[in-house]
């Protein structure tokens, strides 16, 4: 995995979040040009569910690398160590589900956990 920690050939958004009325959860599409990657490595304290819609990519989990494509699903559990680089000629587009900010912190607060 590249180590830098920024995005490149990226873009995100936020499709549903609190502005919408979800109070559990943000369910964001990002897309990644070819060649480009999301920001590499990130580690966070809480998991994702991502779903492949289009293009050809990597996720590395880990240290692990898997080759993932449309209709491809991916859990990053609590911490993983992750990175998605767009490996074809094509874009690599993808839905991200994480806890709402407000979810999150009760969870930290409740474990004892930090950001």
């Amino acid at each position: 995995m590249p180590a830098d920690d920024t995005a490149k050939y990226a873009t995100g958004k936020v499709v549903i979040g609190g502005q919408d009325g979800a109070e559990n959860f943000v369910f964001r599409y990002f897309c990644v040009q070819p060649g480009g990657n999301s920001t590499m490595p990130d580690q966070h304290v809480h998991d994702h569910g991502i779903y492949f819609l289009h293009g050809k990519g990597e996720v590395t989990l880990n240290g692990v690398v898997y080759p993932v494509q449309a209709r491809d699903m991916v859990y990053i559990a609590p911490n993983d160590v992750h990175g998605i680089i767009n490996t074809g000629d094509e874009p690599l587009g993808f839905i991200c589900v994480i806890p709402a900010k407000e979810r999150l912190q009760e969870y930290l607060k409740l474990t004892g956990k930090s950001a």
